[in-house]
């Protein structure tokens, strides 16, 4: 740029400057508008013309401002006698250090997030197995995302999953557990669902459920019904007591009843 400059052996319009730095005419006006950089002559017709000296501070400009100074401290290197451009360009150094570390927080942010959608639960099969428990099939987990990949409610769940450390996790899973003994030991006293102590557990598990997403009380009747009705899940919840899986999906249509809603009429949503 600057050879290109030295080349000038007249003074120079603002469309050749422009040309010249690689910049706009527009911002040649807002240079000279604000005092950063301005023509020293003018034709007779009032036209900008650019100086070789004029050229000069312009190329300095265009350097300092590539280096990520910003124009008010371009400003300061180009006027003041007494500046010190070594300290100016190591404060800015300073300034880029603190933008690319948090750059680097950002790209491990996005990259644990992309993880989370592809993978859902951010641990490796023996975490997942420490804290879930020896008959946690983590490809199970694993295999949610193509069911459940394109809804709104995975990607609520990779959301918090992607922020979300191992001893969370081992807290949430604590929580669950504890929940499902409280359930159980509910079905087995013999607990009426639709009692104001079963109404309390099933809001007691909408809660805690909506740490993987945000449960309303017509989706928990849904998973009521899957609750009772999948082998799998029903299968599970027998495990822990004898009947819970109905129980707990008469539980969960009770309380939706008394909140107004018919149980039986409940979609996803």
């Amino acid at each position: 740029m600057t050879g290109m400059v030295d080349e000038i052996d007249e003074d120079a319009t603002i469309g050749v400057a422009a040309d010249l730095l690689g910049l706009t005419v527009r911002t040649l006006h807002h240079w000279d508008e604000i005092g950063l950089a301005s023509p020293s002559r003018r034709t007779p017709a009032g036209y900008r013309l650019y100086t070789w000296d004029d050229l000069e501070r312009l190329s300095r400009v265009v350097a300092y401002r590539e280096a990520g100074l910003r124009l008010d401290a371009i400003r300061d290197v180009l006027d003041d006698a007494t500046a010190e451009i070594g300290s100016t360009l190591r404060a800015q150094r300073s300034q880029l250090a603190e933008r690319i570390h948090d750059l680097q927080q950002l790209d491990e942010r996005l990259e644990r997030m992309t993880d989370a959608h592809e993978r859902g639960i951010l641990m490796s099969d023996d975490q997942q197995r420490e804290i879930f428990g020896e008959d946690w099939d983590p490809e199970q987990s694993r295999g949610a995302r193509f069911a459940w990949g394109a809804s709104r409610q995975w990607a609520q769940f990779a959301e918090r999953s992607a922020s979300r450390s191992p001893a969370q996790w081992r807290e949430l899973s604590q929580a669950m557990s504890a929940l499902q003994r409280d359930l159980a030991d509910a079905a087995n006293r013999g607990v009426e669902p639709g009692s104001e102590e079963a109404d309390g557990l099933v809001e007691s598990h909408r809660e805690l459920f909506s740490n993987f997403f945000p449960l309303t009380r017509q989706m928990q009747v849904c998973l009521g019904r899957m609750f009772e009705s999948d082998p799998g899940f029903s299968s599970y919840y027998n495990g822990i007591g004898d009947g819970l899986a109905t129980w707990f999906r008469k539980s969960i249509d009770e309380s939706a009843r008394h909140q107004g809603i018919d149980p039986d009429a409940a979609t996803w949503e």
